[in-house]
């Protein structure tokens, strides 16, 4: 299945006003002698090259399964998670960096070029958030990459603030007490999505699905005396897979039966993608133990 044209359209013009946007902080960052506006540029274009791999991982995302990648490459958008957050993280860790600095040596300020790149800025970030916001809000590698943009439209807006005020006041080091707030701000939303794409890589089961209500519903199907080796897993970050052991003592082959039990994980748990062998329990599985995979 291949992305919708939209949705690639959304990410192209998400790309193309971000890029313009961090060439506009440059030029005016320098014209008016604005580290404020150079530093948000770098953050800017961190942001840039954060898109640029969300948008690949969910293309890479909609290619077929191989002979050697069975399961297709839905992966990448949970890599792609993790990566845009750590890139996310590091880029606030310079900025908050530079902010200390700068309150130790508060350097002259462009109020009015500021404000306006900033207002800019704010626009941009914002609109293109809406654009991928569309329909994708569980999807957790967009998610990453929205927040990216809602990250810099609150700089942006802390910015603007801050410039008001030194233009009114005249204090140039509360561009860097401001700085630092906002990188508080960015590392406390980043958080959960680095926290989340982690443990998703590491074949976790995903926030959303509670495993033990999952093995109770697999144990109250008809006949179902024990389950086993229990595995839940995000095949991506909107993909979910399961596999278990049923023991139905007594039970023959009964495809209606597998066909009901998957259609109940699909529509309880969003678990579309199950994998379930039945056992007729006439001798120990060697994977029952919950110790052993």
């Amino acid at each position: 299945m291949h992305a919708p044209v939209d949705f690639n359209r959304a990410f192209a013009v998400t790309v193309a006003l971000n890029g313009a946007l961090v060439c506009a902080q440059v030029f005016y960052g320098i014209v008016g002698n604005s580290m404020a506006l150079l530093a948000d540029a770098g953050h800017n274009f961190g942001d840039v090259l954060a898109l640029l791999l969300a948008w690949g991982a969910h293309g890479v995302a909609q290619w077929q399964p191989t002979r050697r990648y069975t399961y297709g490459f839905r992966s990448a958008s949970i890599l792609a998670a993790l990566f845009n957050s750590l890139i996310l993280l590091i880029a606030t860790g310079a900025i908050a960096l530079e902010a200390v600095r700068r309150l130790w040596e508060p350097g002259a300020v462009a109020a009015t070029t500021v404000m306006t790149v900033a207002a800019g800025a704010i626009i941009v970030n914002g609109l293109s958030a809406w654009m991928l916001a569309a329909g994708r809000k569980s999807d957790l590698n967009i998610r990453a990459a929205i927040l990216h943009l809602v990250g810099d439209a609150a700089v942006s807006v802390g910015v603007v603030a801050v410039a008001a005020a030194i233009y009114v006041t005249g204090w140039f080091w509360l561009d860097a007490a401001a700085s630092l707030l906002i990188a508080g701000f960015i590392v406390w939303g980043t958080w959960g999505v680095l926290r989340q794409s982690f443990q998703l890589s590491l074949a976790a089961v995903p926030d959303a699905i509670d495993r033990s209500k999952v093995e109770h519903c697999l144990r109250t199907l008809p006949g179902v005396s024990e389950v086993h080796d229990l595995h839940i897993w995000a095949m991506s970050t909107t993909e979910t897979a399961l596999t278990a052991h049923l023991v139905r003592p007594g039970a023959s082959l009964d495809d209606a039966f597998l066909s009901a039990a998957e259609d109940t994980l699909a529509r309880r748990f969003g678990i579309r993608h199950a994998t379930l062998q039945v056992e007729a329990g006439d001798h120990a599985c060697r994977l029952a133990p919950d110790h052993v995979v």
